[in-house]
């Protein structure tokens, strides 16, 4: 619409005489978004973008749809159409339109903020599997027909429920998404990084933009699919996305960047499509025909004349199979030929990068970066996630402490929305269980009573989206839906009661514990739309697992202790690190109840506790990984 419509001139008369015409980053402000998408939805049954909102001068809305081409066509309703027909109606009869601006936003105000209470209970994991199964694509992986989302959280999800429940088949489903999405075009088989969706089946054609949410979130499913199979294809998957985020993604001052275009010389995909005249040109002709081979590079093209590089029909190893080769030497001549086909990539003109930094999108790279360092025993991945931590602390709070959510060439602005400070703190608990660094801890704690503040609705439970603090819109809304970013209010919940368990704070625990109540009985109407709200109850009935090492830092069974705690998959567990004989404020003086849990007998010691009670210490690498394998 903004080519076809707002750049032009009779289009822009007709707005610029009659209406205030406001275009909205959606990015910057989630909650303008939000609450006039609630509109929509409710007006005409469905959603999207681009969304177009016409107001009442008191912001009240009475017509919302998405797309309008300039002039009717194909049944569709112009924009110059809609616009003039509501101009005359608003001139003839102004006070019909107020009515039904207010009776729209009567309806919207109940809908926002009344999510549905209700009793949770363990079947709604077993309902929402039952909703996976369903829809589950067997062939390819993902869920539903095409055009297909990655939504990590579904794969999260699925993975706790396999190992708390042993169900094979969840993580099965799981496993075969993960392959799929890495075998299809949707993954930059070049460059690295995921695009944000696929248009088919197939997972072949994507829409060619990369956003930082759904990579972060993607590094953190392939890490966990890593822990549960031992499968190393998911670890260098999840390494390679976080090259692509270190080389592309992250600014000089170690932030990170929201997104690029799919478009560059305004067409979609051409910076990332091959013929095979390219690949001919970068390569020699062996390693050209094996390339072209292995990655779907045909004459004909696999869309619209050019390839996208893919692995959906051969795979190296079974490439090397069929024709004996040594399956090492194959693999270090696809990865020349990758490098010398990005080499090749790079002369090309760029998608325009959105370069702003989102306090929330950092939070979950931030937590990915930290997640890596955790899986792969890589510090260089916990000081690319402090480094961006730091940025944020130092550069996007007000001067009370109060998060700012944008930032963008020294300019911080706008005030934090929940999913600011729940993503933030997803990444500085992460951040801390990777470093032991308690700054950490102590910066997520002051996030959960900032949000507990501004954001905690005292009256019904849940968190708002906005905070009290910022501008006052006609509604707040409690959101728990997951779209392809998870909802704040499950991020909160699920990192609130990690929090819970780190402190053992009642009054936390009884906060999460009626957040958990009052989206119940919405979680259980369609559990699979709600799978970050359950990884989050399960907590409750994992007996909210904690482990707590003690020890020097310079005790080698100390360390090795650590490594093992962080290489594990332990969904939901809270993890402390005390580093034993350090003056300061360590991490007694900030959670007294661990004061006790000491070194045995100058030994590094684990304590795991769950459903309230601590087992004996561990003092031993092999009773730790005993100790961990039966608190799975």
């Amino acid at each position: 619409m903004e080519r076809e419509s707002f750049e032009d001139k009779e289009v822009a008369a007709l707005l610029n005489e009659h209406y205030v015409a406001i275009k909205v980053d959606r990015e910057e402000r989630p909650d303008i978004d939000n609450l006039y998408m609630s509109v929509c939805q409710a007006l005409t049954g469905s959603g999207g973008w681009p969304l177009t909102v016409l107001l009442t001068p008191d912001k009240k809305p009475f017509f919302a749809g998405t797309y309008f081409p300039k002039r009717q066509m194909y049944g569709r309703m112009g924009l110059m159409e809609v616009l003039g027909q509501l101009l005359q109606k608003w001139a003839d009869n102004p006070e019909q339109i107020l009515e039904v601006s207010d009776d729209i936003m009567q309806q919207i105000n109940g809908h926002l903020s009344k999510p549905q209470h209700g009793v949770l209970d363990e079947d709604v994991f077993d309902k929402a599997f039952e909703h996976y199964m369903r829809t589950f694509d067997p062939v390819y992986g993902g869920f539903g027909s095409e055009p297909k989302f990655p939504t990590p959280h579904h794969l999260l999800f699925l993975m706790a429920y396999s190992q708390m429940y042993d169900r094979r088949e969840a993580l099965q489903m799981a496993e075969k998404t993960l392959e799929g999405m890495y075998r299809g075009g949707m993954y930059d088989h070049v460059g690295f990084g995921f695009a944000r969706y696929s248009t088919d089946e197939k997972w072949l054609v994507p829409h060619f933009e990369k956003m930082l949410y759904d990579n972060a979130l993607l590094v953190m499913a392939y890490l966990e699919g890593y822990q549960l199979t031992d499968n190393r294809l998911w670890a260098e998957v999840a390494e390679h996305v976080l090259t692509y985020i270190q080389r592309d993604m992250t600014s000089p001052e170690g932030a990170f960047y929201s997104a690029e275009d799919a478009d560059s010389e305004g067409v979609e995909g051409k910076f990332y499509l091959f013929t095979r005249e390219d690949v001919e040109a970068a390569l020699d002709l062996e390693d050209m025909h094996t390339y072209c081979h292995i990655y779907d590079i045909t004459p004909e093209g696999n869309f619209e004349g050019s390839s996208i590089p893919n692995l959906i029909q051969a795979m190296s190893r079974t490439y090397a199979e069929e024709r004996n080769l040594n399956l090492l030497g194959l693999t270090t001549q696809l990865e020349e030929s990758r490098e010398k086909l990005f080499a090749y990539r790079e002369q090309r003109v760029h998608p325009f990068k959105d370069d702003k930094v989102l306090t929330s999108w950092n939070g979950l790279m931030i937590a990915a970066f930290a997640k890596a360092a955790k899986v792969m025993q890589n510090p260089a991945y916990s000081k690319a996630a402090g480094t961006a931590a730091d940025l944020i602390w130092s550069r996007m709070r007000q001067p009370d402490g109060r998060l700012l959510a944008r930032y963008r060439d020294g300019d911080a602005a706008f005030t934090g929305y929940l999913d600011d400070y729940a993503f933030l703190m997803w990444g500085l608990i992460e951040l801390y269980e990777a470093t032991g660094q308690v700054e950490y801890l102590k910066r997520a704690l002051t996030l959960k009573d900032i949000m507990i503040e501004d954001f905690w609705d005292e009256a019904d439970g849940g968190f708002y989206f906005s905070s009290k603090q910022g501008e006052a819109l006609l509604s707040r809304s409690k959101e728990i839906y997951d779209g392809a970013l998870p909802s704040g209010n499950s991020v909160a919940a699920l990192q609130l009661g990690k929090l819970a368990a780190m402190t053992q704070d009642s009054a936390l625990k009884a906060i999460v514990d009626k957040q958990l109540q009052v989206f119940a009985g919405t979680a259980e109407q369609y559990p699979m739309g709600y799978a970050m709200y359950l990884l989050a109850a399960m907590q409750p009935f994992q007996g909210g697992r904690e482990i707590v090492l003690s020890g020097s830092r310079d005790d080698i069974v100390m360390q090795e202790m650590i490594s093992a705690v962080q290489q594990a998959y332990l969904p939901g567990a809270s993890v402390l690190i005390h580093w034993e004989g350090e003056a300061g404020e360590g991490l007694r003086e900030l959670l007294p109840h661990i004061r006790e849990m000491k070194p045995v007998s100058g030994q590094a010691a684990v304590y795991i506790c769950e459903h309230f009670s601590c087992k004996e210490p561990v003092t031993t690498l092999e009773a730790l990984r005993e100790a961990l394998e039966e608190s799975v």
